[in-house]
């Protein structure tokens, strides 16, 4: 039997072009919350294989009820149980930065694996290791690039610069200056707080009176990306945009990224938002099927 998409309310249509990308039904998951702050989850009864979806923005409330989620399907039939989190949060903190604090990124990776037979996500925020299996051994984890759908989204800048705002995105950036065969800079930060920066490009007068589109894995707060527009404003830029593949940012920070003179913002629909406007569906479907994780009609 074919695998069923089970989906969180909140990722309802994102869920829901997965399930037809793959041919697939689709179950709402649904959930009850006590005044105490516990939940009661439900699931619709599912094939023997399982896609469990929901991006973990939001994680501290949302990935108790993920394990729940993943539990009941199991206690109704499913022999395998795939998340499908686009967006995968506790992956940034890889190292202990200071004596006493959590490697959250271990901590989470160790959960997900011993709850489900395989995770699939896209563009996870790793730093110093090489792939997400690293992070979740004994399972398949997946890390897929959304730089195909990104390049695409690029046809409507007449003769872009792609930008990187700091070193960390220097993987992204280049990934996708070579799939759109595009020049790009890489800015270098300097960072005083969460919401501090400073940030400066080498070389770019070379590139005055050209259109920029800043390029990052994430927006979340945009500080960084507000203050790379400036710079590039004050060395001559004709246009600004940003993209990313995940965007976090809320009401207050894009209207900050607008006044610091960012003109659009776009985003895969791997977090729910006004930004998000690319559509993910296409490329997990094709990875899911890939693995053999859509289920098998002919059974």
């Amino acid at each position: 039997m074919a695998a069923i998409v089970h989906y969180f309310d909140e990722c309802a249509t994102p869920a829901l072009r997965l399930a037809e990308a793959l041919g697939a039904t689709a179950g709402a998951i649904e959930v009850h919350r006590f005044p105490d702050g516990e939940s009661r989850v439900r699931v619709a009864p599912s094939a023997s294989a399982a896609i469990l979806y929901r991006s973990l923005d939001n994680p501290n409330a949302r990935l108790v009820e993920v394990l729940l989620a993943a539990s009941a399907l199991r206690d109704n039939g499913a022999g395998q149980v795939i998340l499908v989190a686009p967006y995968l949060g506790y992956m940034r903190q890889d190292i202990a930065f200071r004596p006493g604090e959590a490697v959250s990124q271990r901590v989470i990776g160790a959960l997900l694996a011993d709850h489900f037979d395989g995770v699939l996500t896209v563009d996870p925020h790793l730093h110093r290791i090489a792939s997400l299996g690293e992070v979740m051994p004994g399972i398949p984890a997946v890390a897929i690039s959304a730089c195909p759908l990104l390049a695409q989204s690029l046809t409507g800048v007449a003769n872009p610069v792609l930008v990187g705002p700091d070193s960390e995105s220097r993987q992204w950036v280049s990934a996708l200056a070579d799939a759109a065969g595009l020049q790009f800079l890489i800015g270098e930060k300097q960072r005083h707080g969460d919401r501090a920066v400073s940030i400066r490009f080498d070389g770019i007068e070379q590139f005055a009176g050209r259109n920029f589109v800043l390029v990052d894995d994430l927006i979340s707060s945009g500080e960084t990306l507000a203050q790379a527009a400036r710079h590039l404003h004050g060395a001559g830029a004709a246009t600004v945009d940003a993209m990313a593949t995940h965007c976090l940012a809320g009401p207050d920070d894009l209207a900050r990224l607008r006044a610091a003179g960012i003109a659009s913002v776009r985003a895969t629909d791997t977090v729910a938002g006004p930004c998000a406007d690319i559509a993910i569906a296409g490329l997990l479907a094709e990875t899911i099927t890939a693995y053999g994780w859509a289920g098998n009609e002919a059974e």
